[in-house]
């Protein structure tokens, strides 16, 4: 099974005058974003999405910051089939609690079963202590930790919080994002190091901690194998923001013991041909339509892995 994340920054359908369009990989974060110059970019950025998941061309691919059902669907009939690439008949992007309204989602061609949206958990449900100066009772997650089933696999889909505006608050919300997850899926299987899992989405993590150690270490301490650590240590890049000319590595495939072992040579592999020019680190070849800042697919690259499972 090839299972892939992708992190496809404001994928919203709009409805404007009786006319629908797909807004482009942009949040204020281009130059000139508002303006209507930038607008007419919009078309070419999600034909440049939709190029990069054919070309990662996974079984499973997790996405993140997509806006509902309908925006998710008309992203996949009308930029993602044209492509070429098989298409994804199961597709699931459930409310979450972000307050823009952008969701993690889930798009497969095979079945997914025991769906759960984790939005509504509390740290009361958790039995966790709750980030300083918040109720024990408010949702745990920024976005959801949505969770599926997919041949013999359990899928936990997440977005963490951003690194600011507060970069010490926003650490403590990760944290007990981190703890959430490990927790519910400590719920879920009674020896979840011997079962077939995997965390996957966009982290958050960034360049640097403001503490000394990472916010999502408990995800990593005697839990989940990292497989981006098989990657060579200079290439585990995804994100470039172009504002402070940082590259970092939020997005993430977190592996149950008993899946890594099982899988002791899955590599992941980034799709970075989407990326803007400005993003320098890359030097390889990009798609034909990405400019200096846009078009481009996302500010983020696509990251797969291809996994076998014990039914085969």
């Amino acid at each position: 099974m090839r299972i892939a994340t992708f992190n496809v920054q404001n994928l919203r359908l709009l409805r404007e005058d009786g006319h629908v369009a797909m807004h482009g990989a942009r949040d204020m974060d281009v130059p000139d974003d508002g303006r209507p110059s930038s607008a007419a970019l919009d078309m070419l950025d999600r034909r440049l999405t939709a190029e990069i998941i054919a070309l990662a061309n996974a079984d499973v691919i997790a996405l993140q910051e997509v806006f509902d059902r309908a925006s998710l669907d008309y992203f996949h009939d009308r930029f993602l089939v044209p492509t070429g690439t098989a298409p994804y008949p199961h597709r699931i992007c459930l409310p979450g609690n972000d307050g823009r309204g952008f969701d993690v989602a889930l798009m497969s061609r095979l079945p997914p079963s025991d769906i759960r949206s984790h939005a509504a958990t509390t740290a009361r449900d958790l039995k966790l202590e709750p980030a300083s100066g918040r109720s024990a009772d408010e949702p745990v997650f920024r976005r959801d930790c949505l969770e599926a089933s997919i041949g013999g696999l359990t899928l936990f889909i997440c977005h963490f919080k951003a690194p600011y505006p507060d970069a010490a608050d926003a650490w403590e919300t990760r944290r007990l994002e981190a703890l959430a997850v490990r927790r519910i899926i400590e719920q879920r299987f009674p020896h979840p190091a011997n079962a077939y899992w995997m965390i996957l989405g966009d982290l958050n993590e960034p360049r640097t901690e403001v503490a000394d150690e990472r916010a999502i270490a408990p995800l990593l301490e005697h839990f989940a194998i990292d497989l981006v650590e098989r990657v060579p240590a200079g290439r585990r890049w995804s994100h470039h923001m172009a504002s402070a000319g940082i590259y970092s590595r939020p997005d993430a495939l977190l592996a149950s013991p008993a899946l890594a072992r099982l899988n002791p040579e899955a590599e992941p592999a980034y799709f970075r041909q989407g990326l803007p020019h400005v993003a320098t680190r890359f030097t390889g070849k990009r798609l034909s339509e990405v400019g200096v800042d846009r078009p481009h697919a996302s500010d983020h690259a696509a990251l797969a892995v291809e996994l076998s499972l014990p039914n085969g």
